[in-house]
């Protein structure tokens, strides 16, 4: 088992539905203990979805837009482990403006809130939990993304700020490197979460991939991207950081669809 021994706080995780939780599962399959974040009403459901993984993990308050909550997460970890060998970043959130082909017209509150919540917050979770990473001796981030080297129809300033996290997660990958704590992104394809029911034509969107992957992709079946967090968070992949894995069937690699 690749995360035998290994304790790891996952993030984001509301339904069954989602990466996170896949992500989560197979961790625990593998070996590891974790714990899971929420906050608000969103706790609920995710103290809903843990009772299905194979042990009940416990749940700690995180609002990411709530700076106190990272030092308190950062104090309860250390009293509860000492040391933390990894840490699963499944955030993201644009408001209804600034999605959906409104770019030109979406305000810049409704832009800055979505680089705070989907990208900044990579950087203040991880800086918040170094000193726990970093005691760990093979500490590991991993983020979730959505490749942002393009632009795509409907997906707006949540695609720019895709790509702060990319850039986020370069800097961070310097700076924590020295310190044993390496940083990477999954870039996953499209799979059919919450969050994606929340991005007006997502269906149009993840239709594409059955034209132009070569490998076969089910948007709902987030397994493949989980796994690839696992390996980044085992010490398999000690030796990589400022990676982003694609994880998307091969979608990304081709320049037009399939004949």
């Amino acid at each position: 088992m690749i995360l035998e021994g290994k304790r790891l706080l996952i993030t984001g995780l509301m339904t069954k539905q989602s990466i996170a939780y896949a992500a989560a599962e197979q961790a625990q399959q593998q070996g590891a203990e974790i714990v899971l974040t929420s906050f608000g009403r969103a706790r609920r459901l995710t103290e809903r979805a843990a009772r299905g993984l194979p042990e009940t993990p416990d749940v700690l308050e995180l609002d990411v837009n709530e700076p106190d909550d990272f030092a308190a997460l950062a104090d309860e970890l250390g009293s509860r482990w000492g040391a933390l060998d990894g840490v699963l970043h499944a955030i993201a959130f644009a408001p209804e403006d600034a999605l959906g082909g409104r770019f030109l017209e979406t305000p810049p509150e409704s832009a800055v809130q979505a680089f705070t919540t989907s990208a900044y917050s990579l950087k203040a979770l991880a800086a918040s939990l170094a000193p726990l990473l970093e005691e760990a001796e093979a500490g590991s981030v991993v983020g979730l993304d959505f490749d942002a080297s393009v632009a795509w129809p409907v997906y707006d300033w949540m695609g720019v700020a895709k790509a702060a996290l990319e850039a986020v997660a370069r800097y961070l990958a310097r700076d924590l490197g020295p310190r044993g704590v390496r940083v990477n992104l999954v870039s996953a394809g499209p799979i059919e979460t919450a969050a994606a029911g929340g991005i007006p034509g997502f269906d149009k969107l993840a239709a594409e991939w059955q034209r132009r992957a070569p490998l076969a992709w089910d948007t709902g079946d987030p397994s493949p991207v989980a796994g690839t967090v696992c390996y980044l968070m085992s010490d398999l992949s000690r030796g990589v950081t400022g990676e982003i894995v694609h994880v998307d069937g091969g979608y990304h690699a081709m320049g037009a669809p399939l004949a």
